[in-house]
């Protein structure tokens, strides 16, 4: 089990920028930052593994960065110039034994590899003028 605790969510203005963070304790194969809004699926925004290989969701490429600290073991997400639509709840992830989550970003993931993860309490982010 990895435990996960995010923090840096708030409210911002579009075109603004936030950066989340999500310290982590013991080893994880691959991270990644999901988001989901009520009433919809929970869907990954981006992914990065041990050898720094990343992937983005279509919606935010360009506009978020992913990146991990190894040696604080803390991963972040820089989100700039911020869309009413990226107002979500964001969770970070870790996959202790595979890179699933890479098969999920920009894609809802299904309840049984979500209940494989291990997951952090979540951050809103809210994009409004």
């Amino acid at each position: 089990q990895v435990q996960l605790v995010e923090s840096g969510g708030g409210s911002v203005q579009p075109g603004g920028s936030l950066r989340l963070s999500c310290a982590a304790s013991g080893f994880s194969s691959c991270m990644a930052w999901f988001r989901q809004v009520p009433g919809k699926e929970r869907e990954g925004v981006a992914a990065i593994d041990n050898d720094d290989a990343h992937i983005y969701a279509n919606s935010v490429k360009g506009r978020f960065t992913i990146s991990k600290d190894n040696d604080k073991n803390i991963l972040y997400l820089q989100m700039n110039r911020l869309k009413p639509e990226d107002t979500a709840m964001y969770y970070c992830a870790a996959d202790t034994t595979a890179r699933r989550p890479f098969i999920y970003i920009g894609r809802p993931i299904p309840a049984p590899v979500r209940d494989a993860l291990n997951w952090g309490q979540g951050t809103q982010v809210t994009v409004s003028s």
